[in-house]
């Protein structure tokens, strides 16, 4: 950052042993900011500008974090898992106050155990579903973190593709001031250079509109800008074991523990019954069909979560594919861009073969950008379908 007639006052100030009155009268007259700005730099303080660059950067993590603080359903959620918390407190309470001797009958020991029970099972599972929202929010964070990142890369490859068709422009022009190219190559020219004006133009407005849907996502003013931190890594070539993925999803997912716990309540139901009714009664046969229902309802969870962890990994598989064939293409294409450059600088190649190449070059970059973007996605995804 340069002061304000930075240049003759620190040389001034180098010579002050020559010119000491001079020095004095300069920096007497220096406007306030200049000597405060001069100040913090003596004492190793950042200069504003960069202070506020650095209160604007932020990683993955740190909008995670937002989210996870500002989200209006999070924090009604946690009051839900209050509230079931206490609730447990207070059924606990109660049916402790009735003795094991009273407990003569189905209604009295439905009211004892059956009703503690859905009382702690609805504790334990609002509080798996928190959980369970806090990862879905951190999921939606990530996606709205790499779809900025994503369209700020955009960004960058449109800037490259314009500042292209703008040397192809001067070339065109210095060739036709010389004889040595037709007018139609420099139109060619500028019309390639405009048209790259119009990606660049969209591609702003994409960055804007992902900014704002990061912003309200994690909860800050929307017009707020950042300074993404977090770069994706390389891209990790672990093998993955799908059949155990979806066995640790089947015991983590909330879902399923939800199931079983509902399962634990029907069993208990149909217990107290035989103790002390009959399993022949309605009410014996109703239960033993509950308790039915809910191994089925747990089955067919646990089937959903296999279809989702799969459909997961091979978003995923397909992803990291993907990476390394566009990744060729966009090298072939960079190379075939040269040598069309070239063969044109020496006359043979004509400008709409440049910009054919160029068009080609531009959208295996932007097929590599996405490619990458679409792993980031497919990584985070498969993550979470695992419950972590």
């Amino acid at each position: 950052m340069n002061l304000p007639d930075s240049k003759t006052k620190w040389l001034s100030l180098s010579l002050a042993a020559l010119v000491a009155a001079s020095t004095a009268a300069v920096w007497a007259e220096a406007p306030a900011g200049t000597q405060q700005k001069a100040a913090a730099a003596e004492q190793g303080e950042q200069p504003a500008a960069e202070q506020d660059t650095a209160e604007n950067s932020l990683t993955i993590e740190q909008a995670v974090e937002l989210a996870l603080k500002n989200n209006a359903d999070l924090n009604m959620l946690r009051l839900d898992v209050d509230n079931a918390d206490l609730n447990a407190r207070l059924v606990n309470a109660k049916v402790k106050d009735i003795p094991e001797d009273l407990v003569t009958s189905l209604d009295v020991a439905q009211q004892k155990y059956v009703n503690n029970a859905k009382a702690k099972m609805a504790k334990e599972v609002n509080a798996l579903f928190l959980k369970a929202t806090e990862n879905q929010i951190r999921l939606g964070t990530q996606k709205a973190y790499y779809d900025l990142l994503h369209a700020q890369d955009d960004l960058a490859l449109k800037e490259q593709s314009l500042n292209r068709y703008k040397t192809q422009l001067k070339v065109a022009q210095a060739a036709f001031e010389v004889g040595t190219r037709a007018k139609s190559d420099v139109l060619q020219a500028e019309a390639g250079v405009a048209s790259a004006e119009a990606a660049l133009a969209v591609a702003k407005s994409s960055v804007e509109v992902a900014k704002m849907k990061l912003n309200q996502f994690i909860g800050v003013d929307l017009s707020m800008d950042w300074t993404l931190a977090t770069r994706p890594g390389a891209v990790e070539e672990q093998r993955i074991d799908l059949d155990e993925a979806i066995r640790q999803a089947q015991q983590k997912r909330a879902e399923v523990i939800q199931k079983q716990e509902e399962i634990k309540v029907a069993e208990l139901n149909v217990d107290l019954i035989d103790k002390y009714l009959a399993l022949g009664t309605y009410q014996g046969r109703m239960a033993k069909k509950e308790v039915e229902k809910a191994r089925l309802e747990l089955e067919k969870t646990r089937k959903e979560i296999a279809v989702e962890v799969s459909q997961a990994y091979y978003n995923l598989e397909a992803a990291r594919t993907a990476i390394a064939a566009y990744e060729k293409a966009k090298e072939a294409a960079q190379e075939n861009y040269r040598l069309t450059s070239l063969r044109f600088e020496n006359g043979l190649a004509t400008t709409l073969e440049v910009i054919q190449a160029e068009e080609e070059l531009s959208n295996r970059e932007n097929q590599y950008q996405e490619a990458l973007h679409n792993y980031n996605l497919a990584r985070v995804t498969f993550e979470n379908a695992l419950g972590q």
